[in-house]
């Protein structure tokens, strides 16, 4: 009497053996592989808020502008340190609006009432540098998540060209 899987499980067995696989489809499988595992770590990793650094430095009569999507109930953080110079911050709806000069160092920290439009615009009016830091959170830009399935669609296509190393050929090849 013989066991009705033992064929399924032959089966199985030479599928999964790389004994049958040239050397060009196994590195092809190994890149491929990797390429699209990177694509789906940055598409997981780009759902949700972003936390988007700001370091910048504005050179004396120059301004910088920052503008930005920012969704409802996030956190912005902006800090401002120079000699003399001009910030004007508009938000959505009943948010926080600022059209002021300052002098030495001034620091905003607010929370967006409304989806929609973050604009900062900061106008270096000293004789010195500006140093700008902060923290805006945002969602991704949504050809982000494009860019992160095309990278995993190429991963796949990888790995089936590199497939094609191992069938057989027809004769005459």
């Amino acid at each position: 009497m013989t066991f009705p899987f033992a064929s399924v499980s032959f089966l199985f067995s030479s599928l999964f053996t790389f004994s049958v696989l040239s050397k060009f489809t196994i590195i092809g499988i190994g890149v491929g592989g990797v390429i699209a595992a990177i694509g789906f770590y940055a598409l997981v990793a780009s759902f949700g808020l972003q936390t988007v650094p700001v370091g910048d430095t504005v050179e004396t009569a120059k301004s910088i502008t920052y503008q930005f999507e920012a969704p409802n109930h996030s956190r912005q953080l902006l800090n401002v340190t120079g000699e003399s110079f001009h910030v004007k911050i508009t938000t959505p709806a009943d948010g926080i609006h600022v059209d002021e000069d300052f002098k030495k160092t001034v620091s905003f920290d607010w929370v967006v009432l409304a989806d929609g439009t973050n604009r900062i615009t900061i106008q270096n009016k000293g004789s010195s540098e500006l140093q700008i830091d902060g923290a805006f959170q945002r969602h991704t830009d949504p050809i982000l998540y494009t860019y992160h399935i095309m990278v995993i669609t190429a991963g796949v296509v990888i790995i089936g060209f590199s497939a094609g190393f191992s069938a057989r050929k027809p004769k005459g090849f």
